[in-house]
């Protein structure tokens, strides 16, 4: 194996740096509330980074992904190209890419999926002389208040799980509790069907999330079988994991400055040896995660098996990441604890990635399972 990006990788990395360095301010942020940062958004966009995903693979979007991390930018970057622009790329048919892929690359099209990575699919779908249909409620989807679409896995009538493409207009703000109607799908899908309901939800972190009620909703399917969802999950759970190696990053990156101006009794605070001994700690949980993601990623865009280690990366984020951000509240002392303070909010996305990968007790046993079943055939 050799994580050493290509040179178009790393061109996007550094692209993608200097425009989350240059507008993922504190200031901005702090101004943002929880919405989507739209203007950051087109200007990923305009830049080609979404739709330079299928060229540079999930490598490159893990590396774009660290950069938006460390400076915990409000952009549904991770969501839409995970459940949207690779699956369509990977699994849709021509008519489904060519119809599909240009939006998504331009941002114009946003997607995420309404189920957390490792739970049971919550909706049900059915085949009618129309197409087909999906009924489900997912309390929190994120980023829905920017999608346009959600992919969702759903368990057909022969027990089956498939995935299925829904298309629904976005939140129209966050305080907004009035359902919305659903536009219908485009050409080739269905547009009967009742509403599809959506609702603003707050979460820990400022995702834009809300609350997806399908009742007998449209939706056109995403290849066929659950094999396509297993290999969305993984990738998706590679991708998020890649993003809290970034958010991990970015507070120890804090807790290096801070400690270093900081004095107690006439010394630096990194001067004291549980001090480093906390942030040593801290560094090496963030390569964990980080150098895992790599691995996974590396074996996706080459095709061999990974699910393992999809899993294995989706641990080290989850544990070793609410380790990260937990030290780096902890080590800024008492202004860690301010709301307003940068760190903390790199302690509310690691704890909301913590909770959207996990639980890290359900990946270990998942993993142990998937080690068994490899090893017993």
């Amino acid at each position: 194996m050799d994580f050493t990006p290509t040179a178009e990788q790393q061109a996007a990395r550094d692209l993608a740096a200097e425009i989350f360095g240059d507008l993922s301010t504190h200031e901005r942020l702090s101004a943002l509330g929880t919405g989507v940062d739209g203007e950051l958004w087109k200007t990923l966009c305009s830049a080609g980074l979404p739709a330079a995903v299928e060229e540079i693979g999930l490598v490159g979007l893990v590396l774009l992904l660290e950069e938006q991390g460390r400076v915990t930018a409000q952009v549904p970057l991770a969501a839409s190209c995970a459940y949207g622009l690779l699956p369509v790329a990977v699994h849709g048919t021509a008519e489904q890419r060519a119809r599909l892929l240009p939006a998504l690359r331009d941002g114009t099209a946003v997607a995420t999926a309404a189920d957390r990575p490792g739970s049971s699919p919550a909706a049900s779908a059915r085949r009618t002389t129309a197409g087909w249909v999906l009924t489900g409620t997912f309390p929190v989807v994120p980023w829905l208040r920017a999608a346009t679409h959600v992919l969702v896995p759903a368990r057909t009538e022969e027990g089956r799980t498939r995935c299925f493409l829904i298309e629904t207009p976005p939140v129209s703000a966050p305080a907004a509790s009035a359902p919305s109607t659903a536009a219908p799908l485009a050409s080739g899908a269905h547009s009967s069907g009742v509403p599809i309901r959506t609702e603003s939800v707050e979460t820990t972190a400022p995702w834009a999330a809300g609350r997806l009620t399908l009742q007998d909703a449209p939706a056109e399917p995403l290849g066929d079988g659950g094999v396509v969802w297993a290999d969305v999950l993984g990738r998706a759970r590679t991708a998020f994991a890649g993003l809290q190696a970034g958010v991990c990053q970015g507070s120890v990156a804090r807790v290096v400055h801070h400690t270093s101006v900081r004095e107690q009794f006439g010394r630096p605070l990194s001067a004291q040896q549980g001090v480093l001994l906390r942030a040593a700690d801290a560094h090496m949980d963030t390569e964990a995660i980080r150098v895992t993601a790599y691995e996974a990623a590396w074996r996706y865009d080459r095709q061999l098996p990974a699910a393992t280690h999809a899993l294995t990366t989706a641990w080290w984020a989850c544990e070793a990441g609410r380790r990260v951000v937990h030290a780096g509240q902890h080590l800024h002392g008492g202004i860690g604890a301010d709301v307003e303070h940068p760190v903390h909010r790199h302690f509310l996305w690691g704890r909301q990635l913590d909770a959207y990968l996990g639980p890290a007790p359900a990946l270990l046993a998942a993993l142990g399972t998937l080690l068994m079943e490899e090893t017993s055939v």
